[in-house]
C-alpha cells in the first residue's frame, strides 16, 4: 500500500499534461496525447529508477518547464524554443511576467506543484530493473506511432502535436543544419523581398498634405479582433473585438492582410522603422546588430525624417532598457526617446511592466499637446505595455472576461479608441497622418497563421481618396517605405517593402516567422510553411495569411526548400561579407550604481546581451569608462562573460582597479571562438553609495 501512494503523485506529475489535453481538447489532438503520454512515460521511468537527489532535480524540471509552457502557449500561442532560456536568465523579465502569480491555468500550476512536493518528500522504493524494460518499450512504441503521425499531418499545428517537452527536444536537435557560405553566394533573394516596390499606381495624386507623422503600436495585437478585418480575411467571430477601436476610426484605411514577421517586441519594431524583415529566427536581433553597421542605421525611418527637418519622438509605455531599447532608439534617429520614467500619473492599480493602457494614452495625448505648440512638423512612435503578460488588469475587472488577455485587449480598446477621439476633438488629425498597428501578434488558438497577423489601420487627412479596405498583403516592412512615399521623400536603396498608398496588380512576395515555422508566400501564389524540424507544406494561396490552402501537401524539397536559404540571407544581411564588425553599446550614458548588487541580471549596467559569434571568430572587447561619483573607498566594477545563464571562466581578463571619483578605466582583452556562440552576455557590475559612472566606450568588435 505504501508503494502504491508513492507511485500516485509521481504517476499524477508525469501525465498531467496528458490529463490536462484530454480534458479541455478531447481526442481532437489525438497526436499531441501520444506525445503527452510518451514523455510522461519517459519521465515515470526516469523519476522512478533515479536517485533521490537526481528525481528531486528532474522533477522540479519537468514541472517547472510544464508550467512555463502552458504560459507561454496562452500567452503568445506557442511552445518554446531553446533560444527562450536566455529569458529564464534575465531576473526584470522573470519578476514581471510572474508578478502577482496571475496564472492562465491555477489548477494546472497547483496540482503539479502538490505533486511534485510529494514526489521529492515521499521515500519511493526502486522496483526490480527487468520491468523497466516494458515501460520504456511502450515509451518508444508511442513516440514511434507519434513520429509518423505527426509527419503525415504536419499541417497541424505545433501545439496541437507536441508535448512541450518533445517539442524542446526537436527544436534543438532536428532543426535544419546552417547553409554553407557557397549555398548562400548562389542564391539570389526574390525581388519583391530585397528592394522598395513603387511600381504601383499612386492612390493620392500629389504628396500626402499631413505636416506630422504618428505610429501608434499595440502590444500584441493581430488584426482578429478588429471586427471588419476580421470579416475581411474571413475569420468567424472572435471572443475578442476591439469594437471601440473600429468606431473611433470609421474614415480609416483599413489593412486586412497585414504580416508582422516575427515574435518580441525589438524585432516587430526594427521592421517597422528601418524596412527591413526582421530574422527568421531565433538569432541576435537586427536591431542590436545595427550598432555595428552605422550607416545602416541611418536609412531607418526616424532618422530619414530627421534629415528632411521633422522633430523625432519616441515613447513607450514601459522601461526603456529592456531588449535594448534605449540604445536602439537614438541610433536609429530619435531625438527625444522616453519609457515610463517620462509618466507623472500614477497607475491606479499595480502593473510591473509599467503604466497602464489608460495613463499611457492620457500621457501621449499631453505629449502631442506639446509638440503642437511648437508649430514643427513632428513625427512620433507610441508602443502600449498593458496587454503584455501578466496583463495590466484588476482581478475584479478580469473575472467578468474569459480571461486575463481578453479583459486587458478590452481596457486597451477602450484607452485607445478615446485617445483618438481626443486626437480629433484637438484637431491633430487634420493634419496627422496616423498608423495603427502592433509589433507582434500574441496569436489565438484558431490558428497558428494569427500569430503572423498583425494590424493595419491608416488615418489620412485624404480619407476620401484612400479604400476603406486596402487589398492586397502588406506588413510591418512597408511601414518606412509607406509613410516616405505618402511624403514624397526619397527611398534609401537598402530599404525594401510596398507602399500602403499605391495600389499593385501582381500578388506579394512575403514572409514570416511565428509559432516555429516560416512562412513564404511567392509571386507565383505559394505559401509555403516550414517548420522547425524541417517539415515543409506547399500549396496555391492568395496570401501568406488566412486558412490553409485546400492542396496543402507535402513538400518533398523539405530542408531543402528556398524558404531556409531566404531566411539565412535576410537574417545576415546585416553582417559584413567578410572582415569585422563592431557592436557599439556605449555612447556617453550615465548610470547609477546601486548601493549593493543583489543579481548580475537586473544589476547589470550595460545593454551587451544574448549575442551571437560565428565558430572561428575572433573577438575583441573595448571599454572606457569614468567614474563620476564614488564614495572614499572608490568603486570596484566588474565584467562577467555569461553564455546562457552561465558563468564563463575560462575567457580572461585583467579586470578594473579601484577607481575614485573623476579617475577613468580602460579595459581591452579578446578571446577565439572555436565554436559558435549564442546568447552571449557581458555583464558590467559595481556597487557603492551615490555612486555614478559614464560609459565613453564599449565596443565589441567580431573579426570573422
Amino acid at each position: 500500500m505504501q508503494s502504491i501512494i508513492s507511485l500516485l503523485p509521481l504517476a499524477i506529475l508525469t501525465m498531467t499534461p496528458l490529463i490536462w489535453r484530454l480534458a479541455h481538447k478531447g481526442s481532437s489532438e489525438f497526436i499531441g496525447l501520444l506525445s503527452d503520454g510518451g514523455m510522461g512515460l519517459l519521465f515515470f521511468a526516469l523519476l522512478l529508477w533515479s536517485p533521490r537527489w537526481l528525481r528531486i532535480i528532474l522533477s522540479l524540471i519537468w514541472a517547472g518547464f510544464i508550467i512555463g509552457a502552458n504560459e507561454l502557449v496562452a500567452a503568445m500561442n506557442r511552445l518554446p524554443a531553446w533560444q527562450d532560456l536566455h529569458y529564464l536568465a534575465n531576473a526584470d523579465f522573470v519578476k514581471n511576467s510572474t508578478a502577482s502569480l496571475n496564472l492562465s491555468s491555477p489548477a494546472l500550476v497547483w496540482t503539479m506543484s502538490v505533486a511534485t512536493l510529494l514526489v521529492c518528500v515521499l521515500p519511493l522504493a526502486k522496483p526490480k530493473w527487468r520491468y523497466s524494460l516494458p515501460l520504456l518499450a511502450t515509451t518508444i512504441v508511442l513516440l514511434l506511432f507519434h513520429n509518423q503521425l505527426s509527419r503525415k499531418n504536419d499541417d497541424q499545428s505545433v501545439v496541437a502535436r507536441h508535448n512541450a517537452l518533445h517539442w524542446f527536444f526537436i527544436d534543438a536537435f532536428l532543426a535544419p543544419t546552417p547553409l554553407s557560405a557557397q549555398s548562400l553566394a548562389d542564391y539570389h533573394l526574390p525581388q519583391g523581398l530585397s528592394r522598395a516596390d513603387l511600381d504601383g499606381t499612386p492612390l493620392l495624386p500629389k504628396k500626402g498634405t499631413a505636416k506630422n507623422v504618428l505610429i501608434i503600436t499595440l502590444e500584441g495585437i493581430p488584426g482578429l479582433y478588429h471586427p471588419e478585418i476580421r470579416t475581411a480575411m474571413g475569420v468567424a467571430t472572435d471572443r475578442v473585438t476591439m469594437k471601440r477601436l473600429a468606431e473611433s476610426t470609421p474614415e480609416a484605411m483599413l489593412v486586412p492582410d497585414f504580416t508582422a514577421h516575427s515574435h518580441q517586441t525589438i524585432r516587430g519594431l526594427y521592421a517597422l522603422l528601418c524596412g527591413d524583415f526582421s530574422k527568421l529566427s531565433w538569432d541576435t536581433p537586427k536591431a542590436v546588430e545595427l550598432s555595428g553597421n552605422p550607416e545602416r542605421a541611418k536609412k531607418c525611418l526616424p532618422a530619414q525624417m530627421a534629415d528632411h527637418g521633422w522633430d523625432t519622438h519616441y515613447l513607450q509605455g514601459a522601461g526603456l532598457s529592456f531588449m535594448g531599447k534605449d540604445r536602439f532608439m537614438p541610433l536609429i534617429g530619435f531625438g527625444e526617446v522616453h519609457g515610463n520614467e517620462w509618466f507623472t500619473e500614477v497607475n491606479p492599480y499595480p502593473f510591473e511592466w509599467g503604466v497602464i493602457d489608460s495613463v499611457f494614452f492620457r500621457g501621449a495625448r499631453e505629449y502631442i499637446t506639446t509638440l503642437q505648440k511648437k508649430k514643427h512638423p513632428w513625427f512620433l512612435t507610441l508602443l502600449t505595455v498593458g496587454t503584455h503578460q501578466p496583463y495590466a488588469v484588476p482581478d475584479d475587472v478580469a473575472a467578468h472576461y474569459p480571461d486575463r488577455r481578453a479583459a486587458t485587449v478590452d481596457l486597451l480598446d477602450q484607452a485607445v479608441a478615446t485617445f483618438i477621439e481626443g486626437l480629433r476633438q484637438d484637431g491633430v488629425l487634420e493634419d496627422t497622418l496616423v498608423i495603427v498597428t502592433s509589433d507582434e501578434s500574441h496569436g489565438a488558438e484558431q490558428a497558428e497563421w494569427i500569430s503572423s497577423w498583425g494590424l493595419g489601420i491608416v488615418l489620412a487627412p485624404e480619407a476620401k481618396q484612400l479604400p476603406r479596405q486596402k487589398r492586397g498583403g502588406y506588413g510591418l516592412v512597408d511601414g518606412e517605405v509607406s509613410i516616405l512615399d505618402y511624403l514624397r521623400l526619397p527611398i534609401p536603396t537598402e530599404v525594401v517593402g510596398r507602399s500602403l498608398f499605391r495600389d499593385y496588380t501582381t500578388p506579394r512576395e512575403m514572409v514570416s516567422y511565428t509559432t516555429s515555422k516560416r512562412r513564404w508566400h511567392t509571386a507565383d501564389n505559394l505559401r509555403y510553411e516550414c517548420s522547425d524540424d524541417g517539415r515543409c507544406r506547399v500549396g496555391k494561396a492568395d496570401s501568406l495569411l488566412g486558412p490553409p490552402p485546400a492542396d496543402f501537401v507535402q513538400d518533398i524539397e523539405g530542408k531543402k526548400n528556398p524558404i531556409f536559404l531566404i531566411a539565412a540571407i535576410l537574417d545576415h544581411n546585416l553582417l559584413p561579407k567578410n572582415g569585422s564588425r563592431t557592436l557599439k553599446f556605449a555612447g556617453g550614458e550615465v548610470r547609477k550604481l546601486p548601493e549593493k548588487v543583489k543579481n548580475e541580471w537586473s544589476d547589470n549596467l550595460i545593454g551587451a546581451q544574448y549575442l551571437d559569434f560565428p565558430a572561428h571568430s575572433r573577438v575583441r572587447v573595448s571599454i572606457r569608462l569614468k567614474v563620476l561619483q564614488a564614495p572614499a573607498e572608490g568603486v570596484q566594477l566588474r565584467l562577467v562573460l555569461k553564455q546562457w545563464e552561465g558563468t564563463i571562466k575560462s575567457i580572461q581578463h585583467d579586470g578594473f582597479p579601484v577607481l575614485h571619483s573623476q579617475e577613468e578605466g580602460k579595459l581591452e582583452f579578446s578571446f577565439d571562438n572555436p565554436e559558435a556562440r549564442q546568447a552571449f552576455s557581458f555583464h558590467l557590475l559595481g556597487e557603492g553609495k551615490d555612486a555614478e559612472i559614464q560609459l565613453e566606450r564599449f565596443d565589441v568588435t567580431i573579426e570573422s
